[in-house]
């Protein structure tokens, strides 16, 4: 979700990701409310993802294959009290087990069928920040736009 989802490759493999400039805003919002961490199945472009995810947001980043991820997260957490946000096919199982399930605008039709919410922005384009901001508002007190404090009654 933080990343458009294209690689740029070289003959000696891959070396670029485009990331999203809002989401870092939008964790940075919803981290008073939530414990985020990230999970990523892309172990030949893992070094980027940590650069951005881990040191530069200070997120917790797991790496975890694609086919093992809804064990591993049944696991790891209690996937019925989780927000969890995906985009791909293998997303699509987990959202059936998540407490509230998030599909950036361009994620693979059947996530974005079975998700609870759909962005209106793409992946690596504020789908991030967006589906931080939908929590909060749904979920939380919602904030003022102009102020970014809780909205007083």
């Amino acid at each position: 979700m933080f990343t458009t989802g294209q690689f740029l490759y070289t003959a000696d493999g891959k070396f670029a990701k485009v990331f999203g400039a809002h989401d870092a805003d939008g964790i940075k919002l919803i981290r008073p409310y939530l414990d985020i961490c990230a999970i990523t199945a892309d172990h030949r472009g893992f070094a980027i993802t940590k650069k951005r995810v881990q040191d530069d947001m200070g997120l917790t980043l797991y790496v975890v294959s694609e086919g093992e991820r809804l064990a591993w997260l049944k696991k790891k957490f209690d996937l019925g009290q989780c927000a969890y946000m995906g985009d791909g096919i293998f997303d699509v199982p987990v959202f059936s087990h998540a407490g509230y399930g998030i599909a950036p605008a361009n994620a693979f039709y059947l996530a974005r069928k079975e998700a609870d919410y759909v962005t209106e922005a793409r992946s690596g384009e504020g789908a991030v920040a967006e589906a931080c901001w939908h929590l909060i508002e749904k979920f939380f007190e919602p904030l003022d736009i102009k102020t970014l404090h809780v909205k007083r009654q």
